[in-house]
C-alpha cells in the first residue's frame, strides 16, 4: 500500500495537503541551494534562496544564514533585521546580541552597538568578556576613549588572555598619552606574538613616543619584513629617518608609501631628483600624521 502510494500519491489527500508537501520541497531545495552557494561566495544568489525559502517556512537557520549572506554583501541594515527576528525567537542568546552588535560596528552605529552588547553583558557568563570588549570599541567610536579603558580592563579582568583587548587598549592608552600603560600592553604582547603586525607597530610607536628612535626604527624595520605592504610602517619610519636627519631613508620610505598608495599624498607630485627633494620629502612628511595621534 505505502508503495502504491509512493508512485501514485495518496487519493485520500487534500489540495492544501499537496501544497504544504509541495512547499516543504521547494523549502528544502531552496534553503539546500542556499547553503551551497553561500559556501562558494554566490551571496546574491544565496540571499535570493533563502529569502524565498523563509517566504516558505520560518526557519531559524535559514534566517542565520540569510544574515550572513546580507552582512557580505554590505547590506548591515537589513542584516541587522534579520538578527533582531532571531534575537526576538531567543531573547537570552548572548551569542547572537554579540552577533548583532558586531554588525552594528560594521554599519558604524555606535550607539546601537552599545546597546547590543550591553544586553550581553547583562547575561554575564562566558560571553561576558567578549561584550566587554564590543562596549570598548562602542564607546572608541563615539570618542569615549575613558569608558573605553574601563571596559577593555573589564574584558582583561575576566580573560587576561584575551590578546584583541589588550592591543586594543594600549592602543587606546597610547592616543591617550599613557605611554606607560600602552607600554606595559605592548610588553605583554610581544612575548606573546612578537611577529604580529599590528603587535608590532604598537611596540614601534611606544619606543618613538619614548624617544628611544633607534628602537623604533629596529621594530619598524621588522613590520616591514613581517608586511611589505604595511604603509603606516612606512610613513612613521620615514618621519623617524626624517627628524634623524636621514633624507636618503626618509625618501626612500616616502617613494614607497606613494608606490603602494599614490593618492595618499595628491598634492606631492614630481620626480626624486637631487633638485628639490629635501623640499618635497619635507611637504610630504608635513601632510602626515604619522602616528595617528
Amino acid at each position: 500500500m505505502n508503495l502504491f502510494k509512493a508512485l501514485f500519491g495518496n487519493a485520500d489527500a487534500t489540495p492544501e495537503d499537496e501544497k504544504r508537501e509541495a512547499d516543504a520541497r521547494r523549502f528544502d531545495l531552496m534553503k539546500y541551494d542556499g547553503v551551497k552557494a553561500m559556501k562558494t561566495g554566490r551571496f546574491d544568489y544565496a540571499e535570493r534562496c533563502f529569502t524565498e525559502a523563509l517566504q516558505l517556512h520560518d526557519d531559524l537557520e535559514a534566517r542565520d544564514y540569510l544574515s550572513r549572506v546580507l552582512v557580505q554583501q554590505d547590506k548591515y541594515a537589513e542584516a541587522l533585521e534579520q538578527l533582531d527576528l532571531l534575537i526576538a525567537h531567543q531573547p537570552d542568546n548572548a551569542g547572537l546580541l554579540l552577533q548583532a552588535a558586531h554588525v552594528a560596528y560594521l554599519k558604524e552605529d555606535y550607539a546601537l552597538m552599545a546597546q547590543y552588547a550591553q544586553r550581553a553583558a547583562d547575561m554575564e557568563g562566558d560571553t561576558a568578556a567578549m561584550a566587554a570588549y564590543l562596549l570598548a570599541k562602542a564607546a572608541i567610536g563615539q570618542n569615549d576613549m575613558v569608558s573605553a579603558i574601563a571596559q577593555l580592563t573589564k574584558s582583561l579582568t575576566l580573560d587576561e588572555g584575551q590578546a584583541d583587548a589588550r592591543l586594543l587598549r594600549g592602543q587606546t592608552l597610547l592616543q591617550m598619552g599613557d605611554l606607560q600603560g600602552a607600554e606595559a600592553d605592548a610588553q605583554w604582547l610581544m612575548q606573546q606574538a612578537p611577529e604580529h603586525e599590528d603587535v608590532l607597530l604598537l611596540a614601534a610607536r611606544v619606543a618613538a613616543g619614548k624617544g628611544d628612535k633607534d628602537q623604533a626604527l629596529l621594530i619598524y624595520n621588522k613590520v616591514t619584513e613581517v608586511n611589505p605592504f604595511q604603509i603606516d610602517a612606512y610613513k612613521e619610519r620615514g618621519q623617524l629617518r626624517y627628524d634623524s636627519g636621514d633624507k636618503t631613508g626618509a625618501q626612500e620610505d616616502l617613494q614607497k608609501v606613494l608606490e603602494l598608495n599614490p593618492d595618499e599624498m595628491a598634492d606631492v607630485s614630481g620626480d626624486y631628483s637631487a633638485e628639490g627633494i629635501e623640499k618635497k620629502v619635507k611637504q610630504a612628511y608635513s601632510m602626515l600624521n604619522p602616528f595617528g595621534l
